[in-house]
Formats: C-alpha cells, sequence, structure tokens
C-alpha cells in the first residue's frame, strides 16, 4: 500500500490495517523460526507499512492536539 493510499485512510481503518499487518507479521516471524518462510523480503515490507500507519496516526493525533 502506498503511503498516499495510507493517508487517505481513516483513523479507524488505519487502526485496523496495522492490527492486521502485526498479525501478519506474526505469523511470517513463526514461519521464519520455523524454516518455512518463503517470501523474507515480505517481513521487511510489513515492518515498513506498520511503520508508515504509525507516522500517519501520529501526524493526525499531533494536528488535532494542535488544534485543540
Amino acid at each position: 500500500m502506498k503511503i498516499q493510499e495510507i493517508k487517505e485512510l481513516t483513523v479507524e481503518e488505519l487502526k485496523k490495517r496495522g492490527k492486521e499487518l502485526r498479525a501478519e507479521a506474526l505469523a511470517l516471524r513463526i514461519q521464519k523460526a520455523a524454516g518455512q518462510l518463503e517470501n523474507p523480503a515480505r517481513i521487511r515490507l510489513i515492518r515498513r507499512e506498520v511503520a508508515q500507519i504509525e507516522t500517519v496516526l501520529t501526524e493526525r493525533r499531533m494536528r488535532a492536539k494542535a488544534g485543540a
């Protein structure tokens, strides 16, 4: 998912997507430990997307705080 697409999501959608990605990351880490991971690059992509989501959420919180 591109950063522009992430910025278009609502806060609830961002939280839901972040939760889904964290669950997928956990599953991939378990597969990696078991030696069954097919696409190791996917872990990096998921971590990056979670970071982007957290950044957008933080920006929105800061903007709301400054506006209040």
